[in-house]
């Protein structure tokens, strides 16, 4: 089976929307942006794809249309290869009970037998993301639309809803409890109750969410049986106190339990149930809980055991331990060690009905991807080269292929690329040669099909439903031609991207946008957009969603650059990113002042006017 990153969704752009006529007029007479066109109209939105999810055999997609009479939005179930479109849920069966108007789902899930649909709404948001509010389940065969959570829960209060592997039941986490609900008569179960402030079941306190971005916190086991979790006992992590001054008249404080550095962490510890409810069996992990991280749990492609990866505090020893779902006892299979930290693998993907494992890791200095033997003893290389894997695609175990995105001679570009799963044979490029920039893919189950993203600098994204592995564009789900139109009529001057030496025996890459009415004879102040720290790189050949603004810097006669220095996750190899260690702020400040002493030497710019932008790690 292959599974393409755990159907994460990918929205490509802004809103659905058409340019303002004023706006198309006022352009074309003047081709001068503003700060109103940038942010108080859609001249720069783009057409984008609505949500979608591959069914579990790969041979279609589920997506939503809008209704026929214009009332809501129809779930449908569309046929890759033909295009042929399914309404399986028109809008109007989405009208709860005693309502006139239909739900808006934010997000949907099937049953693995495709018969009943979960509806996620009413979304309120917790730390960064709205993963609360309410879940209705919808069977599509007799239409019922009933809503989960039973009298006691209120709006806006459930999380994380599941279908169990049988559909007949789904697991949500309340008030930071879990329970199951059965589909057949409502009846609900709780699996934990010492749920509080400080207790949480089946989710996540502020540290779990913002560095490991872990929001979900159960799994139902393969057959149904059982459910494994994670709790957290942030007891004596001492709050942070947040000023809100904006909506009332006197401020009040918000208390966000937050751990600095060397202080308490909250206690972590992963637990098996039956679904049924009982005694939770906890796993027996090694360390003391508040000064570990269980930064990954799955079910070992089993419901017998469970596996985990387990780090210290300082997080520089990543150890693999597989758990027993009956006895609670864990095992050591295999660990990482690195002079800096280690990152967590985000997914696990078994292979050969769970005998090995695909993992990836930078013990050679690079981010390659391995398959592991279930116990640990048999490594094998996949993608050979001084070459990092961005992101594993899909895993084709059928046909026995590895899909991952990597830029072997561009670090600000992205494509896709195939190993085999056997291993001992170079990575194959897939992405077509003509089209230099980043090329992101959600691919089918089985590998047949992807809708694939492409765009650089200066091209709005394209997005196709193409077949791999020869990359044959099926059909065209939006080309933006009208927004690559409106923006052809911008007054704008060139880009370039540039590999500068900062001085220090650094090559930093990074791009230049030249003056609008560029005159290589005069002098032109620069503006640095900076965020430089592992989180992500601002030097990338995509679209992006600054580009406006800095576009109307260029026409008031600045020119506009960013650079990414070490340790942003650039695939330029271990070394690059992990040389900030205990170093944050030091290294790039050198890096980013070097790039700015070679560019005050150019001949063009002005080296006593420069100015930097940023927030975040580009603030600092």
């Amino acid at each position: 089976m292959l599974r393409s990153c755990r159907f994460r969704l990918f929205v490509l752009l802004a809103t659905l929307a058409a340019p303002l006529a004023a706006q198309d007029v006022a352009l074309s007479d003047s081709s001068t942006i503003t700060l109103d066109m940038i942010f108080n109209s859609d001249f720069f939105d783009g057409a984008r794809v609505p949500p979608f999810r591959w069914t579990p055999d790969g041979t279609a997609y589920y997506s939503y249309q809008r209704s026929a009479d214009g009332s809501g939005r129809d779930l449908v179930k569309v046929d890759p290869g033909n295009g042929a479109t399914t309404v399986l849920v028109p809008g109007i069966k989405l009208i709860p009970p005693g309502d006139t108007m239909p739900l808006r789902p934010a997000g949907f899930s099937f049953s693995e037998d495709g018969r009943k649909v979960l509806l996620f709404t009413n979304t309120a948001r917790v730390w960064r993301v709205n993963t609360r509010g309410d879940y209705w389940v919808l069977d599509l065969d007799s239409g019922a639309l009933r809503q989960l959570g039973g009298r006691e829960a209120n709006p806006q209060t459930l999380m994380f809803a599941k279908f169990s592997p049988e559909g007949d039941r789904a697991a949500y986490v309340r008030d930071n409890n879990i329970y199951v609900e059965r589909l057949k008569d409502g009846k609900i179960t709780a699996l934990t109750k010492d749920g509080s402030r400080t207790t949480i079941n089946g989710t996540f306190d502020w540290v779990y969410e913002e560095e490991f971005f872990l929001r979900d916190g159960f799994r139902w086991s393969p057959d149904g049986k059982r459910i494994a979790y994670w709790q957290l006992d942030a007891s004596g992590v001492r709050d942070f106190l947040l000023i809100n001054d904006t909506d009332s008249l006197y401020s009040f404080t918000i208390p966000v339990q937050y751990p600095k550095a060397g202080t308490t962490n909250s206690a972590v510890r992963v637990g098996v149930v039956d679904a049924g409810g009982g005694r939770t069996r906890w796993l027996q992990v090694p360390g003391e809980p508040r000064n570990i991280y269980l930064g990954r749990m799955e079910w070992a492609a089993s419901s017998n055991e469970v596996v985990l990866q387990h780090l210290n505090r300082l997080q520089n020893t990543l150890t693999v331990l597989m758990g027993d779902a009956k006895s609670g006892k864990t095992r050591p299979i295999m660990e990482e060690r690195d002079s800096a930290w280690v990152d967590l693998v985000d997914s696990w993907d078994w292979l050969d009905n769970g005998s090995r494992f695909l993992w990836i890791s930078e013990r050679d200095g690079w981010r390659h991807a391995y398959t592991v033997s279930r116990d640990g003893q048999k490594v094998t290389p996949l993608t050979p080269g001084e070459v990092d894997v961005v992101q594993v695609v899909a895993v084709d175990t059928a046909g026995g292929w590895l899909y991952f995105t990597a830029s072997p001679d561009n670090p600000t570009q992205r494509y896709l690329f195939r190993a085999s799963l056997a291993g001992g044979a170079a990575p194959e490029r897939l992405s077509p040669a003509d089209q230099e920039g980043t090329h992101s893919y959600s691919t089918a189950p089985g590998g047949h099909y992807a809708i694939h993203s492409f765009s650089n600098f200066t091209t709005p994204p394209v997005v196709s439903l193409i077949r791999l592995p020869s990359h044959e564009v099926i059909r065209t789900l939006t080309d933006n031609a009208e927004l690559t139109r409106r923006y052809g009529l911008i007054r704008k001057g060139p880009v370039k991207f540039v590999r500068v030496d900062a001085g220090n025996g650094m090559q930093l890459d990074g791009f230049v946008m030249f003056p609008a009415d560029f005159d290589s004879t005069r002098k032109y102040p620069v503006l640095f957009h900076v965020y430089g720290e592992p989180w992500g790189q601002t030097a990338v050949d995509s679209w992006g969603a600054n580009d406006p603004w800095h576009i109307m810097l260029t026409q008031m006669g600045y020119a506009v650059m960013s650079f990414d220095n070490r340790g942003t996750p650039s695939p330029r190899g271990h070394a690059w990113r992990k040389s900030v260690y205990r170093k944050i702020g030091v290294h790039a400040t050198e890096d980013q002042a070097g790039v700015a002493r070679a560019v005050g030497r150019w001949n063009w710019v002005d080296s006593t006017r420069f100015g930097a932008w940023g927030w975040s790690g580009g603030g600092s």
